[in-house]
Protein backbone atom coordinates (compact mmCIF):
# COMPACT_ATOMS: atom_id res chain seq x y z
CA UNK A 1 0.00 0.00 0.00
CA UNK A 2 1.40 3.78 -0.85
CA UNK A 3 1.45 6.00 1.81
CA UNK A 4 1.60 9.83 0.59
CA UNK A 5 2.37 12.53 2.77
CA UNK A 6 3.17 16.48 2.34
CA UNK A 7 4.26 17.59 5.79
CA UNK A 8 7.39 17.22 7.32
CA UNK A 9 6.19 15.55 10.49
CA UNK A 10 4.26 13.03 8.58
CA UNK A 11 7.24 12.43 6.28
CA UNK A 12 8.98 12.04 9.61
CA UNK A 13 6.69 9.70 10.98
CA UNK A 14 6.26 7.42 7.89
CA UNK A 15 10.27 6.71 7.72
CA UNK A 16 10.22 6.12 11.34
CA UNK A 17 7.77 3.43 10.88
CA UNK A 18 10.48 1.81 8.04
CA UNK A 19 12.35 -1.00 9.09
CA UNK A 20 15.80 0.25 9.99
CA UNK A 21 17.38 -2.98 8.33
CA UNK A 22 15.63 -2.45 5.05
CA UNK A 23 17.84 -0.49 1.92
CA UNK A 24 16.28 2.77 1.32
CA UNK A 25 15.73 3.93 -2.25
CA UNK A 26 14.84 7.41 -3.47
CA UNK A 27 13.29 8.53 -7.10
CA UNK A 28 12.76 12.87 -7.28
CA UNK A 29 10.78 13.73 -9.56
CA UNK A 30 8.15 17.00 -10.49
CA UNK A 31 5.44 14.57 -11.42
CA UNK A 32 3.85 14.47 -14.57
CA UNK A 33 5.45 11.28 -14.15
CA UNK A 34 6.16 8.82 -17.74
CA UNK A 35 7.44 5.37 -18.75
CA UNK A 36 10.95 6.98 -18.35
CA UNK A 37 9.80 8.26 -14.26
CA UNK A 38 8.35 4.62 -13.68
CA UNK A 39 11.66 2.95 -15.10
CA UNK A 40 13.37 5.06 -11.96
CA UNK A 41 10.57 2.95 -10.00
CA UNK A 42 11.34 -0.15 -10.95
CA UNK A 43 14.95 0.29 -11.40
CA UNK A 44 14.95 1.32 -7.05
CA UNK A 45 12.67 -1.16 -6.18
CA UNK A 46 15.20 -4.09 -7.87
CA UNK A 47 18.05 -2.43 -6.01
CA UNK A 48 16.63 -2.64 -2.83
CA UNK A 49 14.68 -5.87 -2.97
CA UNK A 50 11.09 -6.48 -2.51
CA UNK A 51 11.42 -5.67 1.49
CA UNK A 52 13.07 -2.70 0.65
CA UNK A 53 11.39 0.57 0.64
CA UNK A 54 10.72 3.03 -2.22
CA UNK A 55 10.23 6.83 -2.02
CA UNK A 56 9.07 9.04 -4.75
CA UNK A 57 8.94 12.71 -4.13
CA UNK A 58 6.88 15.26 -6.14
CA UNK A 59 7.94 18.70 -5.94
CA UNK A 60 7.79 21.20 -8.75
CA UNK A 61 10.35 22.99 -7.72
CA UNK A 62 10.33 26.94 -8.10
CA UNK A 63 13.88 27.73 -6.84
CA UNK A 64 15.10 26.21 -10.46
CA UNK A 65 12.98 28.32 -12.74
CA UNK A 66 13.92 31.50 -13.99
CA UNK A 67 11.38 34.35 -14.41
CA UNK A 68 9.26 33.89 -17.71
CA UNK A 69 10.20 30.33 -17.12
CA UNK A 70 6.96 27.81 -17.44
CA UNK A 71 6.59 27.04 -13.53
CA UNK A 72 2.87 28.79 -13.94
CA UNK A 73 2.20 26.11 -17.05
CA UNK A 74 4.46 22.87 -16.01
CA UNK A 75 2.07 19.87 -15.80
CA UNK A 76 0.69 18.83 -12.62
CA UNK A 77 -1.33 15.49 -12.85
CA UNK A 78 -1.12 14.41 -9.21
CA UNK A 79 -3.83 11.81 -9.07
CA UNK A 80 -2.80 9.94 -11.88
CA UNK A 81 0.80 10.15 -11.03
CA UNK A 82 -0.58 8.93 -7.33
CA UNK A 83 -2.12 5.92 -9.56
CA UNK A 84 1.02 4.94 -11.14
CA UNK A 85 2.94 5.03 -8.18
CA UNK A 86 0.55 2.60 -6.70
CA UNK A 87 0.68 0.54 -9.54
CA UNK A 88 4.28 0.24 -9.28
CA UNK A 89 4.31 -0.48 -5.64
CA UNK A 90 6.28 2.65 -4.22
CA UNK A 91 5.60 2.77 -0.72
CA UNK A 92 5.65 6.19 -0.07
CA UNK A 93 5.34 9.64 -1.77
CA UNK A 94 6.28 12.59 -0.41
CA UNK A 95 4.15 15.50 -2.30
CA UNK A 96 5.16 18.41 -0.22
CA UNK A 97 3.64 22.49 -1.02
CA UNK A 98 6.79 25.07 -1.78
CA UNK A 99 6.09 26.45 1.61
CA UNK A 100 7.11 23.02 3.36
CA UNK A 101 10.71 22.46 1.46
CA UNK A 102 11.03 25.96 1.82
CA UNK A 103 9.65 26.80 5.48
CA UNK A 104 11.31 30.58 5.37
CA UNK A 105 11.38 31.21 1.96
CA UNK A 106 13.58 31.16 -0.55
CA UNK A 107 16.89 29.93 1.04
CA UNK A 108 19.94 32.10 1.87
CA UNK A 109 22.59 29.25 2.12
CA UNK A 110 21.86 27.39 -1.15
CA UNK A 111 24.39 24.90 -3.04
CA UNK A 112 27.26 26.21 -5.86
CA UNK A 113 27.36 24.43 -8.62
CA UNK A 114 30.61 25.36 -9.19
CA UNK A 115 31.82 26.15 -12.91
CA UNK A 116 29.82 23.15 -14.49
CA UNK A 117 26.41 24.80 -13.72
CA UNK A 118 27.38 27.99 -15.64
CA UNK A 119 27.89 25.71 -18.69
CA UNK A 120 26.19 24.16 -21.23
CA UNK A 121 22.35 23.86 -19.49
CA UNK A 122 23.69 26.49 -16.88
CA UNK A 123 24.89 29.26 -19.81
CA UNK A 124 21.19 29.02 -21.19
CA UNK A 125 19.41 28.80 -17.29
CA UNK A 126 21.52 30.68 -15.26
CA UNK A 127 20.84 29.64 -11.32
CA UNK A 128 19.13 26.67 -12.50
CA UNK A 129 21.50 24.21 -11.04
CA UNK A 130 22.16 25.83 -7.96
CA UNK A 131 17.98 25.25 -7.42
CA UNK A 132 18.80 21.83 -8.42
CA UNK A 133 21.09 20.80 -6.01
CA UNK A 134 19.62 22.61 -2.99
CA UNK A 135 16.25 21.23 -3.60
CA UNK A 136 18.03 17.57 -3.84
CA UNK A 137 20.10 18.06 -0.99
CA UNK A 138 16.93 18.99 0.94
CA UNK A 139 15.24 16.05 -0.03
CA UNK A 140 17.69 13.60 0.31
CA UNK A 141 18.02 15.27 3.70
CA UNK A 142 14.55 14.78 4.22
CA UNK A 143 14.22 11.26 2.95
CA UNK A 144 17.10 9.74 4.19
CA UNK A 145 17.71 7.63 1.48
CA UNK A 146 20.84 5.14 1.11
CA UNK A 147 20.43 5.32 -2.82
CA UNK A 148 18.73 8.37 -5.03
CA UNK A 149 17.96 7.46 -8.61
CA UNK A 150 18.25 9.67 -11.63
CA UNK A 151 17.88 9.57 -15.32
CA UNK A 152 20.67 10.01 -17.74
CA UNK A 153 18.79 11.79 -20.12
CA UNK A 154 19.43 15.05 -18.00
CA UNK A 155 22.97 14.08 -17.54
CA UNK A 156 24.37 17.73 -16.22
CA UNK A 157 22.08 17.43 -13.91
CA UNK A 158 23.36 14.22 -13.09
CA UNK A 159 26.65 14.27 -13.01
CA UNK A 160 26.23 17.75 -10.76
CA UNK A 161 24.71 16.04 -8.14
CA UNK A 162 27.08 12.94 -8.13
CA UNK A 163 29.85 15.88 -7.92
CA UNK A 164 27.38 17.35 -5.12
CA UNK A 165 27.04 14.24 -3.39
CA UNK A 166 30.79 13.12 -3.01
CA UNK A 167 32.31 16.84 -2.09
CA UNK A 168 29.84 17.40 0.49
CA UNK A 169 29.81 13.41 1.61
CA UNK A 170 26.26 13.45 1.75
CA UNK A 171 26.47 9.53 2.69
CA UNK A 172 24.04 8.46 -0.48
CA UNK A 173 24.77 6.15 -3.64
CA UNK A 174 23.87 8.01 -6.63
CA UNK A 175 22.50 5.22 -9.86
CA UNK A 176 21.81 7.07 -13.21
CA UNK A 177 19.18 5.12 -15.45
CA UNK A 178 19.38 4.86 -18.84
CA UNK A 179 17.30 7.22 -21.37
CA UNK A 180 13.54 5.70 -21.88
CA UNK A 181 12.80 6.37 -25.09
CA UNK A 182 9.55 6.66 -27.61
CA UNK A 183 9.24 4.52 -30.51
CA UNK A 184 10.04 7.50 -32.69
CA UNK A 185 13.35 7.64 -30.89
CA UNK A 186 12.63 11.07 -28.60
CA UNK A 187 13.95 10.59 -25.16
CA UNK A 188 10.77 10.79 -22.88
CA UNK A 189 9.58 14.28 -21.19
CA UNK A 190 7.08 16.04 -19.29
CA UNK A 191 7.74 18.41 -21.40
CA UNK A 192 6.79 16.80 -24.79
CA UNK A 193 3.86 17.18 -24.08
CA UNK A 194 3.98 20.89 -24.64
CA UNK A 195 4.81 19.59 -28.77
CA UNK A 196 2.02 19.65 -31.09
CA UNK A 197 1.87 16.80 -34.39
CA UNK A 198 4.16 18.73 -36.32
CA UNK A 199 6.70 19.98 -33.94
CA UNK A 200 6.75 16.42 -32.53
CA UNK A 201 7.92 15.41 -36.00
CA UNK A 202 10.21 17.91 -36.64
CA UNK A 203 11.90 16.98 -32.92
CA UNK A 204 13.09 13.65 -34.57
CA UNK A 205 15.58 15.93 -35.11
CA UNK A 206 17.69 14.81 -31.78
CA UNK A 207 17.92 11.45 -31.99
CA UNK A 208 18.45 11.88 -35.94
CA UNK A 209 21.63 13.76 -34.69
CA UNK A 210 22.62 11.67 -31.78
CA UNK A 211 22.44 8.94 -34.33
CA UNK A 212 24.52 10.80 -36.51
CA UNK A 213 27.07 11.88 -34.03
CA UNK A 214 27.63 7.85 -33.08
CA UNK A 215 28.54 7.27 -36.56
CA UNK A 216 30.79 10.00 -37.27
CA UNK A 217 32.10 8.24 -33.60
CA UNK A 218 31.97 4.81 -35.12
CA UNK A 219 34.47 5.81 -38.06
CA UNK A 220 36.78 7.43 -36.45
CA UNK A 221 35.88 10.93 -35.97
CA UNK A 222 37.29 13.44 -33.77
CA UNK A 223 35.15 15.92 -31.51
CA UNK A 224 35.25 18.56 -33.68
CA UNK A 225 34.28 16.47 -36.72
CA UNK A 226 31.71 14.41 -34.52
CA UNK A 227 29.94 18.31 -33.87
CA UNK A 228 30.19 19.15 -37.36
CA UNK A 229 27.85 16.05 -38.32
CA UNK A 230 25.58 16.68 -35.18
CA UNK A 231 24.84 20.14 -36.29
CA UNK A 232 25.00 19.24 -39.95
CA UNK A 233 22.02 16.56 -39.08
CA UNK A 234 20.13 19.11 -37.27
CA UNK A 235 20.34 21.98 -40.03
CA UNK A 236 17.89 19.53 -41.91
CA UNK A 237 14.86 20.67 -39.24
CA UNK A 238 13.84 23.73 -38.55
CA UNK A 239 14.83 23.58 -35.23
CA UNK A 240 17.40 25.94 -32.92
CA UNK A 241 20.42 24.75 -31.84
CA UNK A 242 21.33 25.79 -28.08
CA UNK A 243 24.48 23.60 -28.34
CA UNK A 244 25.64 20.22 -29.91
CA UNK A 245 29.09 19.15 -27.89
CA UNK A 246 31.20 16.35 -27.13
CA UNK A 247 32.28 16.53 -23.79
CA UNK A 248 34.52 13.54 -21.42
CA UNK A 249 32.21 11.52 -19.44
CA UNK A 250 32.53 14.02 -16.86
CA UNK A 251 31.74 16.98 -18.81
CA UNK A 252 35.01 18.33 -18.83
CA UNK A 253 37.20 18.88 -21.83
CA UNK A 254 36.84 16.17 -25.15
CA UNK A 255 39.52 13.72 -24.70
CA UNK A 256 40.95 13.01 -27.97
CA UNK A 257 40.36 8.77 -27.62
CA UNK A 258 37.76 6.43 -25.09
CA UNK A 259 34.93 7.44 -23.69
CA UNK A 260 32.99 10.73 -24.27
CA UNK A 261 29.51 12.10 -24.09
CA UNK A 262 27.80 14.04 -26.96
CA UNK A 263 24.87 16.42 -25.22
CA UNK A 264 22.76 18.33 -27.46
CA UNK A 265 20.29 20.95 -26.53
CA UNK A 266 17.35 22.32 -29.18
CA UNK A 267 14.21 24.38 -29.47
CA UNK A 268 11.30 23.02 -31.15
CA UNK A 269 9.34 26.29 -31.19
CA UNK A 270 9.15 27.05 -27.39
CA UNK A 271 9.84 23.91 -26.33
CA UNK A 272 13.34 23.11 -25.21
CA UNK A 273 14.65 19.47 -25.68
CA UNK A 274 17.76 17.99 -23.94
CA UNK A 275 19.39 15.07 -25.03
CA UNK A 276 22.71 12.77 -25.05
CA UNK A 277 24.43 9.21 -25.71
CA UNK A 278 27.73 7.68 -24.98
CA UNK A 279 30.36 7.76 -27.34
CA UNK A 280 33.57 6.09 -27.90
CA UNK A 281 35.81 8.53 -29.72
CA UNK A 282 39.48 6.97 -31.93
CA UNK A 283 41.00 5.27 -34.63
CA UNK A 284 37.60 2.80 -35.83
CA UNK A 285 38.25 -0.97 -35.06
Amino acid sequence: MTHVVATRPDLAAALAAVDPASRRAVVMTMGALHAGHLQLVREARALVGPSGHVTVTIFVNPTQFAPGEDLASYPRTFDADLAACREEGVDLVFAPAPDVVYPDGDPVVTVDPGELGTLLEGAVRPGHFRGVLTVVAKLLSLTRPHVALFGEKDYQQLTLIRRMVRDLDLGVEIVGVATVRADDGLALSSRNGYLSDAQRTVARAVPAALAAGREAAAAGGDPCEVETAVVRALSAYDVTVDYAVVRDAQLGPAPSSGEARLLVAVRVGSVRLLDNCRLVLGAPA
